[in-house]
């Protein structure tokens, strides 16, 4: 487990009590220092030694890291961890679930239904250049960059998640939506090429794409039409953003960063220092990224159980949350909440 930076320890702590609530089984935590306060005091976000336990350990839960004024000499957050472990390990996918929970007042005209996935390339992309941009002091570049073999294995791994799935909210119609920039950015046309050739494979899976600016306005406008969605790193970044927006806020949003044989598992959002140690802290991303966790560990029942804690104590109003998605009776009170409901 890396307990992170800002609201990171309280979130973290958060998800291990409910997890402690949750199991009847033994579990090993080892715990492991990374993000801003790991570069302030080694010089390195995650040491080659703590890289060594994550590569060993059946899977780890992640708290938020990075600070806003902790920065490397070219003007990015030293305190990062996703290009260290993401392509350290090669998690190529990033699974962000989008549900509008029982108890949360979405933004939009929706009560309830709001339930798809985003699955993000996690290894290439514009964000496979991240240290490596190159220019000087009149000009900057950085390159986008898609391969065959990461363009298939990412839309192999949204069609496999669709045959899990119940098909999308407002038709039952299992679906994955492919979606890019293939009228404007030749990766982008070769990224969308490959998912039609993955997509022949999966006939009774619908395939379908769409340009990101018309995927921005629909995720607002009919989101229950959606029900897996792959695209390029960039593009999941931003859009797992809006669809949080539309669910409660980023604070509801779990995250699996999946490989071959390594994953870690944390909340979509940042570290929040201006609100840490105050207590405000909304912990249920990094409870129901331990739910997502188990999922992966072949422990799904657990998974369900504390994903139905999360909901039954959001339903019957134990939880409430704050429109700006914090907790309104503070973390410590939420944690209790789904414990309680836990039992």
């Amino acid at each position: 487990m890396i307990r992170g930076d800002g609201i990171g320890p309280e979130l973290v702590e958060s998800a291990l009590a409910v997890l402690d609530a949750a199991v009847d089984f033994p579990i090993e935590l080892i715990e492991v220092s990374g993000g801003a306060g790991a570069y302030l005091e080694q010089g390195t976000a995650m040491s080659s030694a703590g890289l060594e336990v994550i590569r060993a350990a059946d899977a780890t839960l992640k708290g938020p890291v990075g600070l806003p004024d902790v920065r490397l000499p070219d003007g990015t957050e030293a305190g990062l961890l996703g290009g260290v472990l993401r392509n350290g390990l090669d998690l190529y996918a990033n699974v962000r679930p989008i549900t509008l929970l029982p108890g949360v007042r979405s933004a939009l005209r929706v009560e309830d239904g709001i339930d798809y996935v985003i699955v993000r390339e996690n290894t290439e992309g514009l964000y496979a250049s991240r240290g490596k941009g190159v220019g000087n002091s009149q000009a900057m570049a950085d390159t986008l960059l898609v391969t065959r073999a990461g363009c298939e294995r990412i839309a192999r791994y949204a069609f496999e998640l669709a045959s899990k799935r119940q098909g999308a909210p407002s038709d039952g119609v299992r679906r994955v939506t492919c979606v890019d920039k293939a009228n404007v950015l030749r990766s982008m046309y070769f990224f969308r090429s490959v998912f039609l050739e993955v997509a022949a494979e999966y006939p009774d899976i619908e395939a379908e794409c769409i340009y990101v600016d018309a995927a921005a306005q629909a995720l607002v406008m009919s989101p229950l039409h959606f029900d897996v969605i792959v695209t390029e790193s960039m593009f999941g970044d931003i859009l797992s953003d809006l669809g949080g927006g539309t669910i409660g806020g980023v604070a509801l949003c779990p995250g699996g960063n999946i490989g071959t044989s390594q994953a870690y598992f944390e909340p979509i959002h940042g570290s929040a220092p201006s609100i840490a140690g105050q207590d405000k802290a909304n912990p249920l991303s990094q409870i129901l990224a331990t739910a997502m966790m188990f999922d992966y560990l072949g422990e799904q029942p657990t998974g369900d159980r504390i994903r139905g804690a999360v909901r039954e104590a959001l339903r019957n109003g134990s939880v409430r949350l704050n429109p700006d998605g914090t907790a309104t009776s503070g973390t410590k009170s939420v944690t209790k909440a789904v414990i309680d409901a836990l039992a």
